[in-house]
């Protein structure tokens, strides 16, 4: 490969493709689920694929991790026990062990073949993975929710690919029953909804499956992503009980470690939802 060579993802539903300059590829394995690609880019870092589509670099990838957990963390009064499914890369689950009060963080994905990749070529998303309070489990996470003890969690975090092969199950009333009664009555599922600007009806479809699973308040907050469609990104939180969705802003201001994007104040500015998407969502 030369220095002008380009590696790109085609993304149909929104007519548009990103694009990355690529010095070399670094590393390949075919899993028993999926094909995971490595290369080394000329400005972003390293760059992950799963199946051809962009999952991190390692510029931008903060801004994804950081969004699946502090908010979530921050709106909980008090979270001892996190799941996370999927996030086989282990940035979220670095970003959740940063909250000293909690006391257990399982996380749940399929593949270890990601986790393997992240360990050797993202080494900085997997400095956690250490913790003792971390368990790390390569298991069907579908099963897992379904068989979690109920009652017993007080987050869960959906860090999944799109809605397609391994992760087509995580998207349905089925799988999110199980969260429902995995968790306490104060505790907040939270799942990686997509691009709000082109995606809006699987936002929609979403949060209906939740509703039919028990879930009663819904917040979904956006935030940029330059690897992923369109560039903006969005988790979606959902409530067992309709507590809303205001945060301990104070703990947020005074929070003990850093981070490169998440604050107070840009907490406070994705809970303003942009009025087309508040249209379309009906809140």
């Amino acid at each position: 490969m030369t220095d002008t060579t380009w590696k790109y993802e085609n993304f149909e539903p929104a007519g548009s493709a990103i694009g990355y300059r690529i010095r070399r590829k670094l590393d390949e394995v075919q899993s028993p689920f999926q094909k995971i690609e490595i290369y080394e880019t000329t400005d972003w870092g390293n760059l992950m694929l799963i199946d051809g589509a962009v999952m991190l670099t390692t510029r931008d990838n903060f801004l994804y991790h950081e969004m699946m957990s502090h908010p979530a963390l921050f709106t909980h009064a008090d979270p001892k026990r996190v799941v996370i499914i999927g996030g086989g890369d282990c940035g979220t689950l670095r970003e959740v062990l940063k909250h000293p009060g909690v006391e257990s963080a399982v996380q749940c994905d399929i593949d270890e073949q990601v986790t393997r990749m992240a360990e050797k070529w993202f080494p900085e998303l997997c400095e956690r993975n250490g913790d003792p309070r971390a368990q790390l489990l390569f298991d069907d996470g579908i099963a897992w929710m379904a068989n979690c003890e109920p009652g017993s969690v007080d987050i869960v975090i959906v860090d999944s690919t799109d809605p397609v092969g391994p992760a087509e199950g995580l998207f349905n009333k089925a799988f999110y029953g199980s969260c429902f009664r995995a968790l306490r009555d104060d505790g907040i599922l939270v799942q990686q909804s997509e691009s709000p600007l082109v995606l809006l009806e699987l936002i929609r479809e979403m949060r209906v499956e939740m509703g039919k699973a028990g879930f009663t308040e819904f917040k979904t907050l956006p935030f940029p992503q330059p690897c992923y469609p369109t560039g903006w990104w969005s988790c979606t939180l959902a409530r067992k009980q309709a507590r809303g969705f205001e945060f301990r802003e104070t703990d947020a201001r005074a929070k003990a470690f850093d981070s490169r994007y998440y604050s107070a104040d840009v907490h406070r500015g994705a809970l303003a939802t942009p009025p087309f998407v508040a249209a379309a969502l009906d809140e």
